[in-house]
């Protein structure tokens, strides 16, 4: 018998797996919220320099500006843009108060002298009532600071992903996930209270590095409790939890327009979940592995009872458990690191492959939707079309990932995503519902592939390095994202190179994923070593895969699929 198994034989994917997968899923909704919030809280309005009303022309010097419109008020005060639109960083050194008269000469035909806006901006505030943009005048020669706050909260992400996921490798999925429960519900909750710019983004970085432990412990903790035929599936929930946290946050940033109530709304659940994760049940299989024999028994006979096998559940004991994942068992290594991530060919492979998959599909995505608001349409309409897309992009990916294999769907999906965005270099930029759909049907593209990725990435690396692995990928995520934003600076010198390099990365990393193995019906490898055995599928290998990795029960619906 094999791990996989003893799951079955203690209920498969029974109640205590379904109630493991909802508990673990409901935290998932509100990871985009903080991971897309942003959009929302960093909104930038509609702005210009406050208007400073100066007396030069005696023949309007009985004009008071209460019997002036707004629009006169900035006609006389704020000289216009290439685009006849009110300049946002700069205002008239005197009162222009000839451009009252229609019959007037235009400011354009004469040189007037103009001066930053040292007395503060004007926000229109419409559509962001209430931004930390407005709130602490994130504009002109400071615009670059929202940028760079949210690189500090992807460089969050990046630390979270490197530093959670060998620490849970370490001390255990259950520690580390109500760890960063907490952390995120503190930062986040705190984020709300911040004075200054420097606090809020001290705060948002910790509470990238919470996102970034939830999201990995989560997907494993899945994983290493459900039998192997429903990972698809789960993993699949999982993704969608996070698509429905997209529409949860268009409707929380649209209901709370104040960005401070806003961030208060979206950290104070993670206070809940950190309540009932003391509740979970550390994966048996890590137990397993790591030694903890006794606890590893004691959490199947837990999950037993729940499935309502009690019976099975008491005829398990460690002496059980050791001769049935003996194999397993006597490979393992006491302690394991990030370094055995490239210790060996097979390991080496399945890394870099998996680096290559993780950073083009973030580096593409956020390529698309580094702003919602360069789109053109309404913020809250955008964040529900890119929510939209994600529903029948991960369906389609689901169906292949189960049917077809999981090495077809990574690689189909990626090469899409980099089409569609190569195509936007050919259409016109007055075709703008060509190009928006182009970037959605791109859009989806990726969501499938970080669906897939994260099935897949955790079926290739074998449980004692398991949550290295997708650090790792995390860790390349993050990287990717925090590149996408300086890859906009190339157009300045050849405006197409931008989608040329976004649409070009995941195309290159499609073709790498073709030569990952593929791991459609085939057990969670458990060692390094069985990962060397499958990357050399040789007959004498071969004959040892049998005895170390014992195929599972028949799947009826194999042959037909």
């Amino acid at each position: 018998m094999s791990f996989a198994d003893i799951l079955d034989n203690l209920g498969g994917m029974g109640h205590f797996q379904k109630m493991s997968v909802a508990f673990l899923a409901i935290p998932l909704l509100m990871l985009a919220s903080h991971n897309l919030l942003q959009n929302f809280t960093a909104g930038v309005p509609e702005h210009h320099c406050q208007i400073h009303i100066t007396a030069n022309y005696t023949r309007y010097a009985n004009a008071t500006t209460k019997e002036l419109g707004t629009e006169d008020l900035i006609r006389i005060a704020i000289p216009l843009n290439e685009k006849g639109q009110p300049e946002k960083c700069r205002r008239f050194v005197s009162t222009q108060w000839g451009l009252l008269d229609t019959n007037a000469t235009t400011v354009n035909d004469t040189v007037v002298d103009t001066e930053p806006c040292s007395d503060g901006w004007t926000y229109d505030r419409s559509m962001f009532p209430s931004t930390i943009i407005s709130e602490w005048d994130l504009v002109c020669d400071s615009r670059t600071l929202r940028q760079m706050a949210q690189s500090i909260y992807m460089a969050g992400v990046l630390v979270g992903s490197v530093l959670f996921g060998g620490l849970s490798d370490r001390f255990g999925r259950k520690a580390l996930i109500i760890w960063c429960y907490m952390q995120m519900g503190v930062s986040g909750a705190c984020t709300a209270f911040v004075p200054n710019f420097t606090a809020y983004c001290i705060l948002r970085f910790l509470s990238g590095m919470a996102m970034s432990g939830i999201s990995l412990n989560s997907v494993s903790l899945c994983m290493e409790w459900i039998p192997t035929k429903y990972r698809a599936i789960v993993g699949t929930i999982n993704g969608y939890c996070y698509t429905i946290g997209q529409f949860i946050l268009a409707g929380m940033a649209y209901a709370i327009p104040n960005w401070r109530w806003l961030q208060l709304t979206v950290s104070l659940p993670f206070f809940v979940f950190f309540l009932y994760s003391w509740l979970f049940i550390e994966s048996a299989r890590w137990l397993a592995i790591s030694g903890q024999h006794e606890r590893a028994v004691k959490g199947l006979k837990r999950a037993a009872r729940v499935n309502g096998r009690k019976k099975e559940g008491d005829e398990l004991s460690v002496e059980v458990l050791k001769s049935n994942m003996q194999k397993e068992m006597c490979s393992s290594k006491s302690s394991h690191n990030m370094t055995d991530l490239l210790r060996t060919p097979g390991i080496r492979k399945v890394s870099c492959g998996v680096s290559l998959v993780w950073f083009s599909t973030s580096f593409a995505y956020y390529g698309l939707a580094m702003d919602l608001q360069n789109f053109g349409f309404n913020i809250y309409i955008t964040q529900l079309i890119f929510g939209i897309v994600d529903f029948p992009a991960k369906f389609i990916s689901v169906m292949t990932i189960t049917f077809v294999g999981r090495r077809f769907s990574q690689a189909l999906s990626l090469i899409l995503a980099g089409l569609c965005i190569l195509a936007n270099i050919f259409v016109p930029q007055d075709l703008s519902n060509l190009r928006m759909t182009f970037a959605v049907i791109g859009k989806g593209s990726l969501a499938a592939s970080f669906n897939c990725a994260y099935i897949f990435s955790g079926e290739l690396f074998p449980t004692v390095i398991r949550q290295s692995g997708m650090g790792l990928g995390g860790t390349m995520a993050r990287v990717g994202s925090m590149i996408a934003p300086l890859v906009k600076i190339t157009g300045e010198f050849f405006p197409p190179l931008p989608l040329i390099i976004y649409g070009g990365a995941p195309i290159i990393s499609g073709i790498a994923a073709c030569f990952l193995p593929e791991t459609r019906n085939v057990p969670l490898p458990e060692t390094i070593e069985q990962v060397e055995l499958r990357s050399r599928p040789s007959q004498e290998d071969e004959l040892q895969m049998k005895v170390l990795l014992p195929s599972t029960k028949p799947d009826p619906d194999k042959n037909s699929s």
